[in-house]
């Protein structure tokens, strides 16, 4: 499809087209940051003031605007590839409505815009900021542009879903430190979802040398290969999301089959023609998906603030331990001269 001449684009047209490169309808996914703010907070519930929900706006903000630069440059960068298409070819700068040398302002102010904000926040919740800026740069950036090579481009994509939690933890304290057992767990499960989101596409598409044309790990994907990384990546998020339940909070393990239905759901619209899989923002309209994950998230949330001792008792382990037992000092006999006094001195 060719490009629209610059001198046909009225500046309203211009300005339009520049306001929905952004996708500001993406913030949805703002939503990731949820569990990076909850998980802290059930923790240490001290962390909760009226300050915070300040804070949380202002971090919303902050990640709405690094989000959306990485989504500027990424339609400005795709564009070409866009145009191969059958949908993504309507989008504005695949049109040629795009103002380029704007755009590329538009994805520098947005940036310095949000790190800015981020500043105000924390240290730690600015580096956040920019280190999710960053891994745009790499996925959209040649001559990495990691989003052409297979499965890392699902990788270094899903691993935003660890930074929005970061970038969540860090608006709500910078002295806890989040479980690697939850960060990984997060990034599996984005990996999950843009793993499926890559096998709808696919299908979706059906020739194998239009998809390639359109995108450049499609050449080596096939659907039976992404299906094979699915499961993968389902195995490896819900591993490390047991080991974060066991050793943090064992209550979590009742919510689990609600994870699995939504995982489920998930999975079946993958198969779906046109599925909304392709275009998350859109699972809106899926009225069963939207009602599995109201009530995962509001179990988890719930279960995070609930103590069921009797679970501790029934996960007790049965089986001899194979850690070996902490070494204890041999024992010291002092003899003490007649009138000498023994002081002990304890470190803690």
């Amino acid at each position: 499809m060719t490009e629209t001449p610059l001198r046909n684009v009225s500046l309203s047209e211009r300005l339009r087209a520049h306001l929905a490169i952004a996708r500001l309808d993406h913030s949805i996914k703002n939503l990731f940051v949820l569990p990076g703010v909850i998980v802290p907070l059930s923790v240490s519930p001290a962390l909760l003031t009226p300050h915070l929900f300040v804070t949380l706006v202002l971090a919303c903000l902050s990640v709405t605007l690094i989000a959306c630069s990485n989504y500027v440059i990424n339609e400005v960068l795709d564009a070409p590839f866009d145009r191969l298409h059958p949908t993504k070819r309507n989008r504005p700068a695949a049109r040629g409505l795009v103002n380029i040398p704007a755009a590329y302002v538009q994805w520098l102010l947005m940036m310095v815009a949000g790190i800015a904000i981020g500043l105000t926040i924390s240290r730690m919740f600015a580096l956040a900021a920019l280190v999710l800026w960053i891994m745009g740069c790499v996925y959209n950036f040649p001559p990495i542009r990691t989003k052409d090579v297979p499965y890392l481009d699902v990788l270094t994509e899903s691993i935003n879903n660890p930074l929005r939690m970061l970038l969540g933890w860090y608006a709500v304290t910078s002295v806890l430190i989040p479980p690697i057992s939850l960060l990984i767990a997060y990034w599996m499960l984005g990996c999950y979802f843009m793993g499926l989101k890559r096998f709808s596409e696919l299908s979706e598409i059906g020739d194998r040398t239009v998809a390639g044309a359109y995108r450049a790990s499609f050449k080596r994907y096939t659907p039976e290969s992404l299906l094979v990384s699915v499961v993968f990546y389902a195995s490896t998020a819900m591993l490390f999301l047991g080991a974060f339940i066991i050793r943090y909070r064992i209550e979590l393990i009742l919510g689990f089959p609600l994870v699995a239905f939504t995982m489920a759901i998930y999975l079946k619209l993958a198969f779906k023609h046109d599925s909304a899989v392709q275009n998350p923002e859109k699972l809106y309209r899926e009225p069963l998906l939207m009602a599995s994950f109201a009530s995962t998230a509001l179990v988890m949330g719930l279960l995070l603030f609930i103590r069921i001792p009797r679970l501790e008792i029934f996960f007790t382990p049965t089986l001899p331990s194979t850690t070996p037992a902490v070494l204890q000092p041999a024992p010291v006999t002092y003899r003490l001269r007649p009138g000498q006094q023994l002081r002990i001195i304890t470190q803690i």
